[in-house]
């Protein structure tokens, strides 16, 4: 029986929206690296092709989610993407895409800019609209001395690429170092010295210092303590265990500015005794790093419990060590200071029987462990009889498997109309197989998450991913996002990116 032409259009607007759903979905989980159940070559494959097909195909919607929260890793190959087709035809949408790029390119981190340029002058994408993008974002930065000296290699890559023009000065410390025998900027200077003068590495960034201390043969415990002024906060956390083990004095964290997640990787990096014996400390900054994720993008929220999956696979892999877990705990705090009431269950760790957390909800002091045995927890959190459930898993269930999409379709068809709850499931590890992060089942909407700080984005988006809007309304979305995206971002625009 042939299809009639209403049939097929119902079926192509269902498989349109499905595509742009998993691309946005896959782009808040997906980072590229190496998974629990997954290696990294396939992980990129994986996503590299999704992003390819839906460029190709629905050119708009993809170079507007750069405006739906996606996370920094798909912002940049959005971008690389784009500028490696070219600019599109229609002067209006061309306008726009280059307010997204430019805007985008501003608030990523400088270190994945600079990474994104790289590969572009490898790649030799070296058009007109590249040439500007790239040129415009180096003439603007305002800490361009900093920049320029952290990431002089790249920097120098990047300004012969794109025929971009600087001054006097910086031209000759990214061509022509050796030559001088000195440099006004305190920082080029500072560098310059530093190739024969110990004293002059504690002037530097710490990733600068870090390789000419090692040239000067400085112990590593003295480098560590001396050149604290000089790290990031980013940094401090990255290098903490290792400064321990090096010297009996710690890094110093600035946790009151630490954000949620990263707060969360660094806290359970610790060894359990000293969570423990510092318990009291690290809750208080884990509660209010969660305070200032509410107050940066507000979540309000009523009776929640939330189902947590502390299983072996929550230990990450070696590129996302704990991840899964962080995001786990770091969610945690972020419902507690969202919510009216909450409560979080997690799966047993090992054995029969669950870990009970304290009393006092310290998720901290959780470890990795055990199957994923998610039942358990839901039937707990079903008695509390709250709102919603929000389940943080990577989505593999083993203990039995297929047990939560059966209590939830079981609980909808018997239970429902008398105690109404919503179930999401977000998911922090992207399933490269399926493109997309990996589901619990048919019952259960699923929803990508890449940190608990994206968890407002995420659940904005969670309608589109139900199926109870249409393309043309998902497309609308994701338009009034990126005018409400630009506008945040006019006041540092400049007139010449908007029409590359």
């Amino acid at each position: 029986m042939p299809i009639s032409d209403s049939h097929y259009a119902q079926l192509r607007e269902k498989c349109e929206r499905e595509d742009l759903v998993m691309f946005v979905n896959a782009c808040f989980a997906a980072t590229g690296q190496k998974e629990y159940y997954s290696d990294q070559y396939a992980q990129s494959v994986s996503i590299d092709f999704l992003h390819q097909y839906v460029l190709g195909n629905y050119r708009r919607v993809y170079a507007r989610a750069l405006a739906a929260g996606v996370n920094h890793f798909n912002q940049a190959l959005i971008i690389r993407n784009l500028l490696r087709a070219g600019a599109p035809d229609e002067p209006a949408f061309r306008a726009e895409e280059g307010r997204l790029i430019a805007a985008t390119l501003r608030q990523l981190p400088t270190n994945r800019a600079y990474q994104l340029f790289d590969r572009l002058a490898g790649e030799g994408v070296n058009n007109r609209r590249t040439r500007a993008v790239v040129r415009d974002y180096c003439q603007g930065r305002k800490n361009h001395a900093f920049e320029v000296l952290k990431y002089r290699n790249k920097f120098r890559k990047a300004v012969r690429h794109a025929h971009a023009a600087v001054d006097d000065e910086t031209a000759r410390f990214l061509f022509a170092r050796n030559e001088q025998t000195r440099f006004d900027e305190p920082l080029y200077d500072a560098y310059r010295r530093a190739h024969y003068s110990k004293q002059a590495v504690y002037e530097l960034p710490f990733t600068v210092a870090e390789g000419l201390a090692a040239r000067h043969g400085i112990p590593r415990d003295i480098f560590l303590r001396n050149i604290q002024p000089q790290m990031t906060q980013a940094e401090k956390l990255r290098v903490q265990n290792a400064a321990k083990r090096a010297s009996k004095q710690p890094i110093a964290i600035d946790m009151p500015r630490a954000p949620l997640t990263k707060l969360a990787l660094y806290v359970l990096s610790l060894p359990l005794q000293e969570r423990t014996e510092r318990s009291d400390e690290l809750h208080l900054a884990l509660q209010n790093a969660a305070r200032r994720a509410q107050r940066k993008s507000p979540l309000r929220l009523g009776k929640v419990a939330a189902v947590m999956d502390r299983s072996r696979s929550t230990w990450g892999s070696r590129e996302r060590r704990r991840r899964p877990l962080a995001v786990a705990v770091a969610t945690h705090y972020l419902l507690a200071a969202a919510s009216d009431e909450f409560r979080s269950f997690w799966t047993p760790a090992r054995g029969d029987a669950p870990d009970q957390l304290p009393a006092d909800g310290k998720a901290f002091l959780v470890d990795a462990g055990g199957q994923s045995d998610l039942a358990t927890p839901l039937l707990d959190a079903l008695d509390w009889r709250p709102e919603q459930i929000l389940l943080i898993s990577d989505g593999y269930e083993n203990a039995p498997c297929d047990a939560v999409n059966q209590i939830v379709r079981v609980f909808r068809q018997r239970l429902q109309a008398t105690m109404p709850i919503s179930f999401v499931h977000a998911n922090p590890v992207f399933d490269a197989d399926h493109f997309s992060p990996h589901r619990l089942g048919d019952s259960l909407l699923t929803i990508g998450l890449r940190d608990a700080e994206d968890l407002n984005g995420s659940l904005r988006f969670a309608k589109f991913a139900a199926g109870e809007a249409t393309r043309a309304e998902l497309e609308t979305y994701l338009g009034e996002l990126a005018a409400d995206y630009l506008q945040q971002h006019a006041a540092n625009d400049t007139p010449q990116n908007h029409d590359h």
